[in-house]
């Protein structure tokens, strides 16, 4: 059930999506720990390396616990995205590098015209990965959507350009910028796409538990399947999938002990990385994920909201979870 990126073998089928906000190291080390065959970082801005930001420098930190990793940066300037992926080549410890082509937020694909705005311009598109391909020892990705929107659907056409260019891996989300995050992902693009390149292909949008896995891997014939959203509080979701597709018995879910550990481990690392105040801002968004469909968890969900420290949150987890 292995694949490769060049001479890169991810050992599994489920690999974690570059989420902003979420996909950073602590996550990144739950999803590995939890099953991931690869783990992708949130998105950084190419500009942001090249001004010297801290903050987007920080965001390349990762740990060898996590490989192999991929680290996507975005932009839509050839020159600044060819020094962004050098300055990655040369100070990250990932894997490849991705570029993203499928970022649909305004702030990203309508004022920087980078992310899935680059699906309108195929021309482009291949010109910066050929650039950045020959500029880096380190293998290159792209991930892209199905296209700008339902009379542009030109994901193959783009595809077949990235593969020329030297790319190592595509991955396809199957929803356009115009929808987003919601409506039905369109099997048939990936599958198309799978079927028009020589490089492995992802499949990306609406991965939820085994079933949505196996469907998605037989109708496509990808070569893995990318997670996002389902994995938010979640993150066994990758040794369920992976179980699942290999006809295993899928795990049971941790016990609530099991999970009071998981969060606080959570909350921890992400103290390490980011200090006491970044960690709780942070965790009050993770920890009602980890409590959905729990019993009476609306209350403690408004109570995790308002505590201040990492102190409070773990006490009003105790509480709940192992009294």
């Amino acid at each position: 059930m292995s694949f490769k990126i060049r001479d890169i073998k991810i050992e599994n089928k489920v690999v974690l999506a570059p989420m902003a906000g979420v996909s950073n190291s602590p996550f990144r080390i739950l999803a590995r720990k939890y099953g991931a065959g690869l783990v992708f970082a949130e998105m950084v801005s190419d500009k942001g390396l090249l001004h010297n930001n801290d903050k987007t420098k920080k965001m390349l930190y990762m740990e060898d616990v996590e490989k192999p990793m991929i680290q996507q940066i975005f932009g839509s300037d050839l020159e600044t995205m060819v020094k962004a992926a050098k300055y990655i080549d040369k100070n990250s410890n990932c894997d490849a590098i991705d570029i993203n082509m499928g970022c649909p937020v305004p702030k990203v694909a309508i004022k920087n015209q980078a992310g899935s705005a680059l699906m309108k311009d195929p021309d482009k598109i291949y010109e910066i990965v050929k650039a950045i391909v020959g500029s880096v020892s380190k293998p290159v990705t792209v991930k892209i959507r199905s296209g700008w929107d339902s009379n542009s659907v030109n994901a193959v056409l783009v595809a077949k350009k990235i593969e020329e260019a030297g790319a190592s891996l595509i991955t396809v989300h199957a929803r356009t910028r115009a929808q987003g995050y919601s409506g039905e992902p369109d099997l048939d693009v990936i599958k198309a796409v799978k079927e028009a390149v020589n490089i492995p292909v992802i499949g990306n949008g609406n991965i939820i538990d085994g079933k949505s896995a196996i469907k998605m891997l037989e109708y496509t014939n990808c070569d893995a399947v990318m997670i996002g959203r389902a994995a938010l509080g979640n993150p066994w979701i990758f040794r369920e999938i992976d179980a699942y597709l290999n006809n295993k018995q899928v795990p049971e879910r941790p016990t609530n002990t099991e999970l009071y550990d998981l969060i606080v481990n959570h909350l921890s690392e992400l103290k390490k990385f980011k200090g006491e105040k970044l960690a709780t801002l942070e965790m009050r968004g993770h920890a009602p994920w980890y409590l959905k469909g729990l019993p009476n968890a609306s209350e403690i969900r408004k109570e995790l909201s308002k505590a201040g420290t990492s102190k409070e949150m773990i006490d009003i987890l105790g509480n709940y979870l192992i009294k």
